[in-house]
Parts: C-alpha cells; sequence; structure tokens
C-alpha cells in the first residue's frame, strides 16, 4: 500500500512531533481512517519529503514524528506559469488540478473581455482559496513535494504588463510557429490562454506589443482547458521532463 503523500505548512524537523493542519488531520483521521503507529509522507513545499509515524490520531487532531528525510525531487527543469482565463463550472478547476499534476510552477487567474465569470470581495477570496486547495490536492495525488503558487485573479492587461525575462507564448491557430520552433527557454515559458469565448482582437494586438509570441497547436479549435494542458504537455515534452 502506498503511504499516503500530505502537504503540511509548517516546518519538519527529524524527531520532533509536529501537529497537523486541519486538513491534513480531516484527510488522516476522517478520510483515510488512519491509526497509531501508521506512517505518511508529508512535505511542505520546501524541497523532499519526511517518513513520519503518527503518533496521536483524534477526530479533530493528529501528531505525527518525522522519522526519516528523504529527498526526493520531481520537478520539472522547465519553469511555466500559466495565465488563464477564468473559465465557467468545474473547468478551471480541472485545468489547475492537472495543470499542477504535468508539472506547472505557478498559476494566475485572469479576468478577460470575454470570461463571463463575476468574482469580487468574500466570493473572490473564497474561490481563491479553493484553487490553491485544489493545487495542493494536485501535488499530494501526483507525488510533488513543491506546491504550484495560484495568485490571485488579475486582469489580463495587468497580467501581460508585469516585467519578465520569461519565453511569452499565446495561442492562434494561423500562427508562423509551433513549439517545436521555439528556442530553448533559459528563463522559463509564460503562456496565456482565453476563456471560452477566446481573446478579442484588441486583447490579441495587446498580447503582441507586450512581447508574445504567437503559435499553434494543429488545425483543430481547442476548448481553453484543453488548449492549457496540451501546451503544457508540449513544452513539457519539447523542454521539460516528459518522455514518450
Amino acid at each position: 500500500m502506498r503511504v499516503p503523500h500530505i502537504f503540511q505548512p509548517s516546518e519538519l524537523n527529524l524527531n520532533t512531533p509536529v501537529q497537523l493542519s486541519d486538513d491534513a488531520a480531516g484527510h488522516i483521521g476522517r478520510v483515510l481512517r488512519m491509526q497509531v503507529g501508521d506512517q505518511v509522507s508529508l512535505f511542505n513545499g520546501e524541497g523532499g519529503e519526511y517518513l513520519c509515524e503518527l503518533v496521536e490520531v483524534g477526530k479533530k487532531s493528529v501528531t505525527a514524528t518525522p522519522i526519516e528525510f528523504i529527498e526526493a525531487d520531481v520537478e520539472s527543469p522547465l519553469k511555466i506559469h500559466l495565465g488563464q482565463g477564468i473559465s465557467r463550472g468545474d473547468k478551471m478547476d480541472f485545468t489547475i488540478q492537472k495543470s499542477v499534476e504535468l508539472g506547472i510552477t505557478e498559476i494566475t487567474p485572469l479576468f478577460t473581455t470575454r470570461c463571463g465569470v463575476k468574482l469580487t470581495g468574500e466570493r473572490l477570496a473564497k474561490k481563491h482559496q479553493q484553487w490553491q486547495k485544489i493545487a495542493i490536492a494536485a501535488a499530494e495525488q501526483s507525488g510533488r513535494n513543491f506546491v504550484t503558487k495560484v495568485h490571485p485573479p488579475v486582469q489580463l492587461s495587468q497580467w501581460l504588463s508585469q516585467q519578465s525575462d520569461e519565453l511569452k507564448l499565446t495561442l492562434h491557430p494561423r500562427a508562423e510557429h509551433s513549439i517545436k520552433t521555439l528556442p530553448t527557454p533559459k528563463n522559463g515559458v509564460r503562456f496565456v490562454v482565453g476563456p471560452e469565448g477566446g481573446f478579442t482582437d484588441e486583447e490579441m494586438t495587446t498580447t503582441s506589443e507586450q512581447g508574445f509570441v504567437d503559435v499553434r497547436l494543429g488545425p483543430r479549435v481547442l476548448r481553453t482547458e484543453t488548449a492549457a494542458l496540451t501546451v503544457l504537455s508540449a513544452l513539457q515534452l519539447q523542454f521539460g521532463d516528459l518522455a514518450l
């Protein structure tokens, strides 16, 4: 049986008991129904993981003692930042989950002209918190020891204008370049994907003005969630750690 891999947002030290966060404790105690003496793998996003033994398991509190540090690293050498136009329903959740499994480094949800999602104030804060939790769960499931940073949502124009040395990409069905023709990115990749309704002509012009290079994926029109994951897979295959 695989040892559960769980995120613990605190300092971890060998032979020093640590009380787990509410989310971690709930998952171990209520979902997995683990007992004292069982083992879990904890990571805090700072690299590596700790094999731990459970020394206390209650309904609301779980304590574990790290007994071995394992310097496991499954991170891609390619750093990728996705700017994703916010999509409706659970499509955004799906995009975040699968992007984390494919090794993405950062995600920024974007408000665009056609995104069709209105979020402000407390609703926006709760949605952002939900997206970050999805990223944490995906990191746990995929065995990563770092957590993808989901940034607070911003306007497309604000994200495009951020200073960056990354290779900047956007999708266009009639683009001159494909991912195979791109130079090796020395400082990572930043790519932007539109919402379900796509970008307006004005938004496409702005991406070009900010130094984003148009790339094509093929002759078919892809849904927003399919486009993001296809670009990410192609980038990891060409420059990262995916292998055929």
